[in-house]
């Protein structure tokens, strides 16, 4: 039983109209669904993707309109990756966000990578990274109708960085109950702090990472518009997915239990630094209720919710989609 990398990473934005336009005309991004948070049906969750959305490719956005800003710190998803094909690449993205008016850290050295840092236009925290030698877990298809040529476009979630002040308890819970195994570690971007430890799982490789940096000088987060909500690991299927609920109660973490989000099936809980996991199934994928060439052109709901999608619709503020 073994965790093949990250499923998909949620944020949250304040403006769904905005997040749209920029995710998919600025990053070249399809927006493989749109439905809305299980939780509040009254505002969005949109999910973003390679050309049908497969694991390791999900962005995801859940909206909440009177959101304050994000202010950073510590127990948090401080940086979201994005792969993109080559270092060559990277030389393209510098030029494109520079021609939209969006300001980058310019291309450096990422544990043995080059990368390419930059913030959106709520803050969110994004690093591109070119996936030149990378062994691992192959990267997405990009999507043939996206705003960016596809021999430079994204193909997925690279690693993800928590920082956190201890780090030790949280490499703990990724290596001894999730079963990561340390890869090595690289300098800190702030002098005077401990190296960022990188630990990865199943074939390994920029989709399967998570960098931790500890940082003792830092507040708690506080999370709000421009911030990381989860991480989720894939789990090949729902039979591992129990399997691995059964371990994470054995291990006395407060947790979800089995939460059927149709899409994927999933658990959640926090680690000891307080930052939420969750273990997500690889199917049944997002073309469940939805022909492929149309995903994310309409409102789409699961079973449960359709009842109600007249009152539902009702509340939403269009996307300015095909629908």
């Amino acid at each position: 039983m073994e965790l093949k990398g990250i499923h998909h990473v949620s944020a949250l934005t304040a403006n769904a109209p905005e997040n749209f336009k920029f995710y998919t005309e600025v990053m070249g991004l399809r927006l493989i669904k749109k439905t809305v948070n299980q939780d509040d049906t009254s505002v969005y969750h949109l999910f973003y993707g390679d050309e049908k959305g497969n694991p390791g490719t999900e962005l995801t956005f859940f909206e909440i309109p009177m959101a304050g800003r994000n202010h950073d710190g510590n127990n948090s998803i401080s940086a979201i990756s994005l792969r993109v094909k080559d270092d060559a690449s990277l030389n393209y993205w510098e030029n494109r966000l520079k021609e939209h008016g969006i300001e980058t850290e310019g291309i450096k050295d990422r544990a043995g990578r080059q990368t390419l840092a930059f913030r959106d236009f709520e803050g969110q925290r994004l690093i591109l990274v070119s996936d030149e030698n990378n062994k691992g877990v192959a990267g997405g298809t990009p999507w043939s109708k996206s705003t960016t040529p596809e021999e430079t476009a994204i193909i997925g979630l690279g690693p993800v960085r928590l920082t956190v002040p201890a780090a030790e308890p949280t490499i703990q819970v990724l290596t001894e109950l999730l079963g990561f195994r340390k890869r090595g570690s690289y300098s800190a971007e702030i002098s005077g702090q401990p190296d960022i430890i990188v630990l990865e799982t199943g074939e390994g490789g920029s989709g399967a990472e998570i960098h931790i940096e500890e940082r003792t000088d830092l507040p708690q987060e506080r999370l709000g518009r421009g911030g990381v909500h989860h991480v989720a690991f894939r789990v090949d299927n729902e039979d591992e997915l129990r399997e691995w609920i059964e371990k994470v109660r054995t291990s006395r973490f407060p947790n979800s239990g089995f939460v059927d989000r149709f899409y994927f099936k999933s658990l959640y809980f926090r680690e000891p630094n307080r930052i939420l996991f969750e273990l997500a199934t690889d199917g049944p994928g997002f073309d469940t209720d939805e022909e492929l060439e149309h995903l994310g052109e309409s409102l789409a709901l699961p079973p449960f919710l359709e009842p109600q999608r007249e009152e539902i619709e009702a509340r939403l503020k269009p996307l300015n989609t095909k629908a």
